[in-house]
């Protein structure tokens, strides 16, 4: 059985679960003995070379384990179908040199596709090139538009910001002043996410190529973002930024956390100063801690992404380019992933959803 979508809903299907599902089994498996331009696989009447992806994200963190797990259940699937597959997965803990580093070496093992996760696109134009000069090339989770990838596979981080910006709104309806917490700024995805918040908390129009530069403090009506803080991937640094902030704005009524590890981090700084209940949290993804965090009422909400899918479709994406057959791919080269707003109303639903695909007992319900 194949594992897209399952609570999420993107934009171009209508319907149902199982009809998104039916759906997306089609869009990724038609096709996949069709070999124009030379083109070779392995499945019936093809070659019997083994096949070889590879999967590389952009840092370390629990967030990726779940996209792994995709990759996993697809590399599963693609062999069960008579494809023989292997997909490397590499996680770059000490950022760009690391990623480059990691990459190259895929490369210079020959494999048959690349999906990443790029940590500063906008200086790794190089590498980027590299990739799409020697394999099949494509993003997920954060975008290079200006590369020569084939398609984006994700959520539309400007938009996610900007609901993410309508839940701070629910927690803090008669405003307030929010901080703002991020592994770094390099990354697209990171840059979308804190503009759309912004936009979304000071009343501004729609505008995804907008951005305020960090460090100065931005104010609108009701609400004031006193700055961004990046802590490099560093989870100690993490926890000391947060701290920090508490000690530094006393008025603080607001945390956001960009990345997966950011939320727990939050949670741990503000229970250790008492003030759970005087500052609101709230972030992305669905690290276990974020997810805790909201079930014990000390995080307001998050909004969540679909790693797992992340995973699940680069591949078998880049199974099916690999066969010759690019028809699964927009006109826009995008494959949205929607976002989810969790929040304590849906929390256990959510997490049972989550741990079922992961082979995890659900959680216990508060």
């Amino acid at each position: 059985m194949s594992h897209i979508g399952f609570f999420w809903q993107p934009r171009f299907v209508m319907g149902t679960f199982w009809g998104w599902l039916a759906a997306s089994a089609l869009l990724i498996s038609s096709g996949c003995e069709t070999r124009p331009g030379g083109m070779t696989g392995n499945g019936p009447g093809g070659s019997s070379k083994p096949l070889k992806y590879a999967y590389v994200t952009n840092g370390v963190a629990d967030f990726w384990n779940v996209a792994e797990a995709g990759v996993r259940q697809a590399e599963k699937d693609l062999n069960s179908a008579g494809k023989s597959t292997k997909v490397e997965v590499r996680h770059p803990p000490d950022g760009v040199v690391d990623q480059k580093r990691m990459v190259q070496e895929l490369l210079t093992l020959g494999v048959d596709g690349i999906s990443i996760s790029p940590i500063d696109p906008e200086n790794q134009s190089d590498l980027l090139a590299e990739i799409a000069k020697q394999t099949i090339f494509i993003t997920n989770d954060s975008d290079a538009p200006k590369s020569e990838r084939l398609v984006y596979i994700g959520m539309d981080n400007y938009t996610a910001g900007r609901q993410c910006g309508e839940m701070i709104k629910e927690a803090l309806p008669d405003g307030g002043k929010v901080m703002i917490f991020v592994g770094r700024l390099g990354q697209l995805n990171a840059k979308q996410r804190r503009q759309g918040i912004i936009d979304e908390l000071l009343g501004r129009s729609v505008d995804p190529e907008r951005y305020d530069e960090p460090g100065k403090e931005l104010v609108g009506d009701k609400y004031t973002i006193l700055d961004t803080r990046t802590d490099d991937f560093d989870l100690v640094k993490a926890k000391s930024l947060a701290q920090d902030a508490i000690t530094r704005h006393q008025d603080l009524n607001c945390m956001v956390g960009l990345f997966a590890y950011n939320p727990p981090k939050l949670i741990d700084a503000v229970k250790d100063a008492g003030k759970v209940g005087k500052i609101q949290i709230l972030g992305f993804d669905e690290d276990e801690g974020t997810l805790q965090g909201i079930q014990d009422g000390v995080m307001y909400g998050s909004c969540v992404q679909n790693p797992y899918q992340y995973g699940y479709q680069s591949v078998m994406m880049l199974d099916k380019i690999k066969s010759g057959d690019k028809s699964g791919i927009p006109e826009d080269k995008f494959i949205e992933i929607p976002v989810r707003k969790i929040t304590k109303a849906n929390v256990n639903e959510f997490w049972k959803e989550l741990n079922q695909l992961l082979g995890k007992p659900a959680p216990e319900a508060k």
